[in-house]
């Protein structure tokens, strides 16, 4: 085998050209400049899990530092010639590859300025070796053609791998994201109504929050987030707002109130707020958890199953020794892996969460049939008992079919069982699975992307997440023609009603826990404003009320916890009313909301007067969550331009 190994490296002695010294010297005195110039900040954290423990060309340094003589080395240089085939971006046509013995070419040096690159679920430095020297004949070099067209997109692990041995992109430059699997609600934008045609607007109500953390999670990966992720209702609704109280005679309170609006001169917001009572701590009934968790292999990234564990554990001191805690996984087949538990034995929570791994496939029917089957067994009269999904969203065994998905929960929901969903990580997460879960299981979706949103979920607001005061919750409201020419609701696209559901108990719609607000927005035109977009019906003609003086009329529905009859809250809409802080931030946010899905009703209004409305009603932002969104408006504006 040694005289093979000496044959074979001779061959390559003979066959490898003279050795340039002036040109290695130049070559590494440009890997030294370009690996000075970028080590200030080499050592950037990535964002994404797949980065390997060691970098190739460090691995293949050790190899040859082992080799004592320079024929070893070249033996050793010329196997890597042989073997080694690297993915190397082509900036114009795509990723192509090479070899060590491909025609190259000199590049251009390195910017200044180091590129940014996007890859998978965030966005990571372009970085260089360490090992400058042993790059020397390589860094300044690039492809010139490629050896095989249509090659595949660089994973982050490749891309790892190459950016360690090839050179930065040229200005202007980025890597393409990922593929993703993601999906988001299919619903068009509300479109604008007029009055007299269909005087009646009906929707349920919704306190989801999911798709707020959604829009940062892209924005701070420094992509606008696609439009489909973009659902306003759940962004107005993701602020605490200090709406007035309930009296005690109902569990709610609405107040509406008409304003300017901020894009629009000739129109007028309708500002819905509805207030839920809060109960005191002390007088809340016993809780049955079920976490369900997603312990496929799509959860093995440090966003997924390490912050999910890491949230529940926040979770747990806001538990009572009234309180059962129950675990159930689901990979390829479901299981349980924690029996009814008190929340007071943390010890035995927290062990069985850390023992949790990620692999196999996504039973996501499986596990919900066995959470769904403790939670019931766990069930006591007077006592909430609620599962609590957590999952990226990849059902991929057995039900996988959103539809098929509501069905079974619309089943299940009659047992008395609420179910609540937290999607984590970006890459394959299933929102439009997620909200079809969380809708039919009388329950909200929640979108954890960071400790800080586990805090405010799960802790700041955990009453309000896990301890419903009303199931069923409908607004319907009908406009005047004789004041009101044209109305649109803004927002709550995926949760329109006929106007036959309102009075219908049998129709599902959303619930509101423990403190929550709600709050919704119409923007109304004026009987006479010159912005009035529909011409008047030849033939048509509106009908005054008796009382010409109200915009509208408002209704809610809604049914007691175990109840199977709705009551109705309904009072007149009038003009007026006092103009809150909370109110003008709510409409910065629905602005925001409209300009990242390009709304057509906004005119010249843009990120500029978003960011100046938002920063003049941050108010009591105790928590700072007003101020972020504001950060978050800029980030949106610099990344449109």
């Amino acid at each position: 085998m040694s005289d093979e190994f000496d044959d074979l490296k001779k061959a390559m002695d003979a066959a490898m050209p003279a050795h340039d010294a002036a040109r290695k010297a130049a070559n590494l005195a440009l890997a030294q400049k370009n690996f000075e110039t970028l080590q200030e900040t080499a050592n950037e954290p990535r964002l994404t899990s797949d980065r390997p423990k060691r970098g190739f060309i460090r691995g293949v340094r050790e190899m040859l530092n082992v080799m004592s003589t320079r024929g070893a080395l070249t033996a050793s240089t010329a196997l890597v010639a042989l073997g080694l085939v690297v993915v190397v971006p082509d900036w114009q046509q795509g990723p192509v590859l090479f070899d060590a013995g491909y025609q190259v070419e000199e590049s251009q040096p390195l910017p200044e300025k180091r590129e940014r690159a996007e890859v998978g679920d965030g966005l990571q430095s372009i970085g260089r070796s360490n090992d400058a020297e042993l790059l020397a004949e390589d860094a300044p070099m690039i492809a010139t053609e490629p050896m095989v067209q249509g090659a595949p997109a660089l994973s982050s692990a490749e891309f790892d791998a190459y950016s360690r041995i090839a050179p930065a992109p040229a200005e202007g430059m980025i890597w393409q994201p990922e593929s993703t699997t993601e999906t988001f609600p299919d619903a068009d934008q509300n479109p604008l109504k007029v009055t007299a045609e269909e005087p009646v607007s009906t929707f349920s109500i919704d306190v989801d929050t999911a798709s707020y953390s959604v829009v940062r999670s892209s924005l701070t990966n420094g992509q606008l987030p696609p439009a489909g992720a973009v659902r306003i209702e759940e962004m107005i609704n993701y602020f605490p707002y200090a709406y007035p109280a309930p009296d005690g005679e109902t569990p709610f309170r609405p107040t509406i109130t008409v304003a300017d609006t901020p894009w629009n001169p000739d129109t007028q917001l309708l500002h819905i707020a509805i207030q839920g009572e809060e109960p005191a701590t002390e007088d809340r009934p016993p809780l049955n958890l079920v976490f369900l968790i997603d312990s496929s292999g799509s959860m093995d990234a440090p966003n997924k199953l390490p912050l999910l564990r890491q949230s529940f554990a926040l979770m747990l001191p806001e538990l009572t020794e009234q309180d059962q805690v129950a675990i159930v996984t689901y990979a390829g087949s479901a299981g349980q892996v924690l029996e009814a538990t008190p929340a007071t034995d943390r010890a035995a929570i927290m062990a069985a969460l850390d023992n949790l791994s990620a692999g196999g496939s996504t039973a996501g029917e499986a596990g919900l049939q066995q959470a769904y089957s403790v939670a019931e067994s766990m069930a006591e009269e007077g006592e909430v008992t609620r599962v609590i999904l957590a999952t990226d969203g990849d059902f991929n065994v057995g039900l996988s079919d959103p539809q098929a998905l509501e069905d079974f929960i619309s089943d299940k929901r009659d047992s008395g069982a609420y179910l609540s969903v937290m999607g984590f990580g970006r890459g394959n997460l299933d929102a439009a699975t997620m909200q079809a879960l969380a809708q039919n299981g009388n329950g909200q979706a929640a979108y954890i992307d960071t400790l800080s949103e586990a805090q405010k979920v799960l802790v700041d607001q955990f009453t309000g997440a896990l301890f419903p005061i009303a199931n069923d919750v409908k607004i319907q409201v009908e406009f005047n023609p004789a004041q009101i020419a044209e109305y649109r609701l803004i927002g709550y696209e995926t949760r329109a009603l006929n106007r036959e559901d309102f009075n219908n108990d049998k129709v599902d719609a959303g619930d509101i826990g423990a403190g929550h607000s709600v709050t919704a927005l119409y923007e109304i035109t004026p009987v006479g404003s010159p912005a009035v977009l529909n011409d008047p019906l030849r033939y048509g003609e509106a009908s005054a009320t008796e009382s010409s003086e109200e915009l509208g009329f408002f209704k809610l529905r809604y049914k007691a916890p175990g109840e199977d009859v709705s009551q109705l809250i309904e009072t007149p809409i009038a003009l007026g009313g006092e103009v809150s802080t909370d109110m003008r931030f709510a409409m910065a946010i629905a602005g925001f909301g409209q300009l990242l899905t390009d709304s057509p009703y906004l005119g010249d209004w843009g990120y500029a007067q978003a960011i100046e409305l938002a920063n003049a009603a941050k108010g009591d932002d105790a928590f700072g969550y007003r101020a972020e969104a504001v950060r978050l408006m800029r980030l949106a504006e610099s990344l449109e331009q």
